[in-house]
């Protein structure tokens, strides 16, 4: 189980209370016969990944119980085209209407996060380069937003603080440089956690080099805001030591010539902050 499962009933649960509020929804009570029913098909209206399905499928169950029958057609990954009917669901028509939102709203946000992610993916196909999301995620969404990350081909870094080191500029300032923080990670007890640390230039680089013998095979190398020939030149004096990851800045129109320096992992936070919705709605049927 991954760790977004155990949270998605609460959090879409929250996410519908959020929306039905004190009152419920007025509109539909007001002109929804209490026992009418429906079927309304939920359909892609642009070219796309699909994710967010689970939370969808969460959604609808939570809030129209046993109820609801929904039969999905694609799953989490699979591409899309526009007029490509992902799900049917029938149910009481007031139950339906209450859930629109709520369910359109983690597929649509999900699904961009998985066609942007693709996109990404696709440019850097003929290299080793793969694309990684970051912690630049919205609050309470991260679990889920990662997961969509990966339906669209890419590969998650680290979820939290406490499940990888990532040592950046900031930590070896304050740890005095990076001998200590050598010595601190030497001494570290969990010798299971991901280890990376942060270099600007290839004189940081350089001296990491210097210092990691014994102890390079376990650590990666983070190149933050290097220009292309500055990257090619950082592969070339790591050599393959360590594993290599660049990050700052890099789009769409730059990841490719990233990618071709010969990194193994780009950092890219708009595959989660940035990424806009796909557009999905919820046809009667």
């Amino acid at each position: 189980m991954m760790p977004w499962e155990s949270s998605l009933e609460d959090h879409v649960r929250a996410t519908l209370a959020e929306d039905l509020g004190e009152s419920g929804d007025v509109t539909s009570t007001l002109v929804i016969p209490p026992d009418a029913r429906a079927r309304v098909a939920l359909v892609s209206r642009a070219e796309g990944v699909l994710a967010g399905m689970d939370a969808v499928r969460c959604a609808f169950n939570l809030q129209g119980g046993k109820d609801i029958q929904m039969d999905s057609f694609l799953s989490d990954g699979d591409k899309m085209l526009p007029g490509t009917v992902l799900a049917r669901i029938e149910g009481l028509a007031r139950r339906l209407l209450e859930t629109e939102r709520t369910a359109l709203n983690f597929l649509t946000h999900m699904s961009g996060i998985a066609t942007l992610t693709h996109q990404y993916v696709q440019m850097v196909s003929h290299t080793k380069a793969r694309i990684r999301d970051t912690r630049k995620t919205l609050p309470s969404l991260r679990m889920l937003q990662k997961q969509a990350v990966r339906a669209g081909g890419g590969i998650n870094h680290r979820f939290g603080l406490g499940d990888a080191i990532l040592i950046k500029d900031n930590h070896i300032a304050m740890a005095g440089g990076i001998e200590p923080v050598l010595r601190a990670l030497g001494n570290r007890r969990n010798k299971a956690l991901p280890v990376e640390i942060e270099v600007d230039t290839l004189e940081q680089l350089s001296s990491l080099l210097d210092h990691l013998p014994g102890q390079g095979s376990d650590i990666a190398v983070l190149l933050d805001n290097m220009d292309v020939s500055t990257l090619r030149e950082a592969v070339r004096l790591v050599d393959g030591r360590i594993l290599t990851e660049a990050s700052g800045g890099i789009n769409i129109n730059t990841v490719q010539a990233v990618a071709e320096t010969g990194v193994d992992f780009i950092a890219v936070g708009a595959l989660t902050h940035s990424a806009p919705a796909l557009d999905i709605g919820l046809d009667f049927e």
